[in-house]
């Protein structure tokens, strides 16, 4: 081939492959304008690891060990070595290849002639990277490792809200089975109140039956209770990496009292903190290199070949006389029945796909923190408003025991604010546990990670 018409081949092909390429790489847009700042926040900077403002020190170390030894978290690590060892094969397509050979071999021509022939030859051989395949095998390579590793923070950060969730529930239903034995006495005693009333013929047998119908229901509830304790411990173990019923935790019964509201940032801080917005935009990188392999690979392929040999009838002589070879091979894609442009079609397919995955990661990010704040604002105006009917409950419950004593009420009464009363108190255990899960779900949704080392 004529040197300039093939100089002009290869320009005007690089050509066509760089406005093609071009379709691939768009600025990455949100889908939507970003709010200059969250509905609400507070002045606190919150910790790299959020569980450390939360200041329980039996938290801690439970994080810590799930960190470290859960499972599913190091087979994502296991995953990052694998995408780390790809870059590093990709990668090597960058450089020659040497590979080195060496042959023994012998036969009889006249007896008793015996004739035997060695070979020793060292090979070299390079693809001239002209539109970037292989560069852009190695980006994409290099884009799902920095993909895998925004996996892993986003994935250590779920583990680590998931361990304090399940730990304050576990406190939560110990102390709910603490409140149901003082409530199962203080029923009992009215229950010895109102047998003394029905001896004296004061009252029906049915106030004494339905008594100790409340003093059976509440059993009830606490066999439940016991029940979801051993169903968090399991969990709990599970998560940190141990078989359940191996570990003691500790015995806490009393839940935190939560710090201040922290700061939430702008929106657009957000975006470039939280680790599966910035999975999001790695995907793209590695989606759009893609576009770009798959287009150069419709283009001529040329490959370098060196042989460097020399053999011999014998060890000796073997590297006395050499023989060196040089070839270069250019290979046109033809005809393919529409193969390789269907491959550029899908990856580009892919490309949108991944952008698109990226705006919607967008808006569920802004969705979570505006929906934790609003869920932890309305989760404190229901815990004040249970904490004042429950102060209203007793003042009743407290007042109609003493006129029930006196006669001068029935025990339906009683029996209605009793229960009221008791209902209340568990619904406060819950509704302060449900605002410790808010807070952890806010600083889930504000997180961005921290470094992290292999266990």
């Amino acid at each position: 081939m004529n040197r300039a018409i093939f100089y002009q081949l290869v320009i005007g092909a690089a050509l066509v492959l760089l406005s093609a390429c071009s379709t691939a790489r768009q600025p990455l847009n949100p889908g939507t304008d970003l709010p200059p700042r969250f509905s609400e926040s507070g002045f606190r900077e919150p910790s790299q690891k959020w569980w450390e403002d939360f200041a329980d020190p039996e938290l801690d170390p439970l994080i810590e060990t799930a960190l470290a030894d859960n499972p599913s978290l190091r087979a994502t690590w296991d995953r990052l070595s694998q995408a780390e060892a790809i870059v590093q094969r990709e990668r090597a397509g960058l450089f020659p290849a040497l590979e080195v050979g060496a042959e023994a071999g012998g036969f009889k021509s006249e007896p008793p002639v015996r004739r035997a022939d060695f070979g020793f030859s060292s090979t070299a051989s390079y693809e001239l990277d002209l539109w970037g395949r292989v560069r852009q095998n190695t980006a994409a390579a290099a884009a799902d490792t920095r993909a895998l590793e925004a996996e892993l923070q986003a994935a250590a950060i779920s583990l680590s809200s998931t361990v304090a969730t399940v730990w304050y529930e576990l406190i939560e239903q110990r102390a709910q089975l603490d409140l149901l034995d003082r409530q199962i006495a203080n029923n009992e005693r009215l229950l010895e109140l109102v047998t003394l009333r029905f001896r004296q013929g004061q009252v029906p047998a049915a106030d004494v039956l339905r008594q100790r119908q409340l003093v059976e229901d509440r059993r009830g509830d606490r066999a439940e209770v016991g029940a979801e304790i051993k169903l968090r411990e399991h969990a709990l173990a599970t998560l940190i990496g141990r078989a359940p019923t191996t570990l003691r935790f500790p015995n806490r019964r009393e839940l935190i009292n939560l710090p201040s509201l922290p700061a939430t940032g702008v929106p657009a801080e957000l975006l470039q903190r939280r680790p599966d917005v910035r999975q999001a935009v790695q995907r793209i990188e590695a989606a759009d290199a893609r576009v770009a392999v798959a287009i150069a690979d419709r283009y001529p392929r040329i490959d370098l070949r060196a042989v460097y040999e020399t053999t011999a009838i014998s060890p000796s002589a073997l590297f006395i006389s050499w023989i060196a070879t040089f070839v270069s091979q250019l290979t046109q894609p033809l005809f393919d029945a529409g193969r390789r442009a269907a491959e550029v079609d899908r990856t580009r397919a892919v490309a949108s796909e991944a952008i698109n995955n990226y705006r919607s990661k967008v808006l569920e990010s802004l969705q979570e923190v505006e929906d934790a704040l609003a869920r932890e604002r309305r989760q404190r105006e229901l815990l004040a408003s249970l904490v004042s009917q429950l102060k209203l409950a007793s003042d009743t419950t407290t007042s109609l025991r003493d006129r029930y004593i006196q006669g001068a009420v029935n025990y339906l009464d009683i029996l209605n604010a009793t229960t009221s009363q008791q209902d209340l108190e568990r619904r406060i255990l819950s509704a302060r546990r449900d605002l410790i899960a808010q807070r952890i779900a806010l600083v889930r949704a504000l997180a961005g990670g921290w470094t992290m080392k292999m266990p």
